[in-house]
C-alpha cells in the first residue's frame, strides 16, 4: 500500500479540524455604551459568517482617556493581553475632527478600532452602532482595507449610504495619516448637518429622561407645592382665568427658571477659555448641556402635570369648583387647575434644586464619562484656587 505524504496528512486534518473560532472584545465605557455593547454580543454573532464570540469589558479605565489615540493604544493592549482577535471600543466620547465629526477610528494593523455613540446621532442609535460595528469588522478583516492618506472610498454596506442616511446627515470614509498614531482609516459625518447629528447624539448619551429620578430635592420641592396648590382656592381661579398664550408663556418661565438655576447653581457651563476643549467643542458641550436639562425638566413637569390632574379629578368634586370658579366644571377645567398647580410647583422646584449636590446633578444630568469628566475639572479648580 503505497505511504501518504505529511502534506496530505496534514490536508485531510485540516478537513477534519474544527472551525477557528474569531474572538472579538467590546470595551464600552460604562452606562450607555455598555447597554449598547451587551445588546451586541447578543445580536451580532448570528449575522456574522463563521464561528465568533464576543466579549463584553466596561472599562471605567478607558473611559477617562481624552482622545481616540489613547483609546486605540488602549485597546490594543487589551486585545494583546486578552488574546482577542479584534476588538473594538465603544465610547460616549464626543470626537471632533478637520472632516467633521467622527464615527469610527479604525487601527487595521493592530487590528482595533474605537466607534463614537454620539456621532451616531439621536435616533436609532442602536441601530447605527450596529451598522457601524459591521462596517468596521469588514474593514479590520479586510487584508486590502488600507488606501493612500486622503483617499476617499464610497460604501454601500449595511445601511451607512441608505437614502435617509444621506439626506439627514452622510457617512464618509477617508483614509488618514496620523503621526505619532497607527490609525489609518476614518469614518466621519462632514458639515452642518453632522455637527448637529453630533450634538443629538450628545444629549442622546447624557439620557435627558433620568434628570426626573436624579434630583430628588427639586422633585420633592415640586410635588410638595403642587399638594398645597391642590388645597387653594386661589390658584384654582389663576388656573381658571388666565388665557392660553399666558399659560404657555408661564410655563416657558418655569422651565427656563429651573434650567437657569441648576446651570447657575452647580457651575454647569463650559467656560470659553477652558483649555481642555476647542472652541467649537466647548459650544457643542454647553448646547448639549441647555437641551438635556430642558428635556429632563420638560419630563419632569409632564409627569407632574399628569399626576396633578389625576388628583385634581379625584379629589376635587366638580360641584366644588363650580361653585368656586362661577363657572360650568368640565375636563378643561381640571386641565387648567393642574396646570396652575404644575407651574407653581416648578419654580418650586427650581428653588429646590439649589439643595442638590453637585454629584447629584452631574449624575443625573450626564453619562458616566462626562460626568467624569466635569467633576475632575472642578476638582482641579478647587485646587488652582485652593492654592
Amino acid at each position: 500500500m503505497p505511504s501518504r505524504s505529511s502534506d496530505d496528512t496534514h490536508s485531510e486534518a485540516d478537513d477534519h479540524s474544527p472551525e477557528r473560532v474569531t474572538v472579538l472584545g467590546l470595551i464600552a465605557d460604562p452606562d450607555m455604551p455598555e447597554t449598547i455593547a451587551a445588546y451586541l454580543a447578543e445580536s451580532l454573532p448570528e449575522e456574522l459568517d463563521g464561528e465568533w464570540r464576543f466579549e463584553v469589558d466596561a472599562d471605567p479605565v478607558t473611559a477617562t482617556l481624552k482622545g481616540t489615540a489613547e483609546i486605540l493604544d488602549q485597546t490594543a493592549h487589551k486585545c494583546d493581553s486578552r488574546g482577542w482577535t479584534y476588538a473594538i471600543c465603544i465610547t460616549d466620547l464626543p470626537v471632533r475632527s478637520e472632516e467633521g465629526p467622527v464615527v469610527a477610528d479604525i487601527d487595521h494593523d493592530r487590528g482595533v478600532a474605537v466607534v463614537s455613540v454620539p456621532g451616531m446621532g439621536g435616533l436609532q442609535t442602536r441601530r447605527r452602532v450596529h451598522q457601524v460595528i459591521r462596517q468596521v469588522l469588514d474593514e479590520l478583516r479586510d487584508d486590502h482595507g488600507r488606501d493612500e492618506p486622503g483617499q476617499v472610498r464610497e460604501q454601500r454596506r449595511h445601511g451607512l449610504s441608505s437614502r435617509a442616511i444621506g439626506v439627514l446627515a452622510p457617512i464618509r470614509r477617508k483614509a488618514v495619516e496620523t503621526e505619532g498614531s497607527h490609525l489609518d482609516v476614518r469614518y466621519v459625518t462632514p458639515g452642518r448637518r453632522g455637527r448637529l447629528r453630533l450634538l443629538t447624539g450628545m444629549v442622546r448619551t447624557n439620557r435627558p429622561w433620568r434628570l426626573v429620578f436624579g434630583l430628588s430635592r427639586a422633585l420633592a420641592a415640586a410635588v410638595a407645592t403642587s399638594a398645597f396648590g391642590l388645597s387653594s382656592s386661589t390658584i384654582w381661579m389663576v388656573g381658571d382665568q388666565l388665557n392660553i398664550g399666558f399659560k404657555v408663556l408661564t410655563t416657558a418661565t418655569a422651565i427656563a427658571a429651573l434650567v437657569t438655576w441648576l446651570i447657575a447653581a452647580h457651575s454647569l457651563w463650559e467656560k470659553r477659555g477652558d483649555t481642555r476643549s476647542d472652541p467649537q467643542l466647548a459650544r457643542l458641550y454647553n448646547a448639549s448641556t441647555l437641551l438635556t436639562l430642558i428635556i429632563g425638566v420638560v419630563v419632569l413637569l409632564t409627569i407632574l402635570f399628569v399626576v396633578n390632574f389625576v388628583l385634581a379629578w379625584l379629589i376635587l368634586p366638580a360641584s366644588l369648583l363650580t361653585s368656586m370658579l362661577g363657572s360650568e366644571t368640565d375636563i378643561g377645567t381640571y386641565l387648567a387647575v393642574a396646570w396652575a398647580f404644575t407651574t407653581l410647583g416648578g419654580i418650586a422646584g427650581a428653588l429646590g434644586s439649589s439643595l442638590e449636590t453637585d454629584h447629584a446633578v452631574r449624575q443625573a444630568a450626564y453619562g458616566y464619562r462626562e460626568s467624569r469628566r466635569r467633576a475632575e475639572y472642578q476638582e482641579h479648580e478647587q485646587g488652582t484656587g485652593d492654592g
